[in-house]
């Protein structure tokens, strides 16, 4: 994990995020705290990490989601040599979706 951006304000804001309830909270608060801009990247970036996970080309991965190679490659590599983060959520969400479908 990266310490530089640990301190006070950044744990207060996970502890926040982390008290969010539904996606329609999620909505609210994240278009109260970030640009349109800087959500659609961080929704951009959770898609390329998906699609590399995937085995994706980039080629693919431009087309589909409008990433520049520079993103992409940003993302590979925290995927092999960061901090985990994505890949524990992909497989969270992986988990959530397989539960849905068995409730339907």
């Amino acid at each position: 994990m990266n310490e530089k951006i640990r301190n006070d304000n950044t744990d207060r804001l996970f502890k926040a995020i982390l008290l969010l309830e539904d996606v329609d909270e999620c909505y609210r608060f994240f278009e109260d705290i970030c640009t349109v801009a800087e959500i659609k990247a961080l929704a951009q970036r959770l898609e390329v990490a998906k699609m590399l996970r995937a085995k994706k080309k980039y080629s693919e991965i431009c087309e589909a989601t409008g990433a520049s190679t520079a993103t992409i490659s940003r993302v590979n590599r925290s995927l092999g040599y960061g901090a985990d983060g994505y890949n524990m959520i992909l497989d969270r969400l992986d988990l959530s979706e397989i539960k849905d479908k068995k409730k339907k």
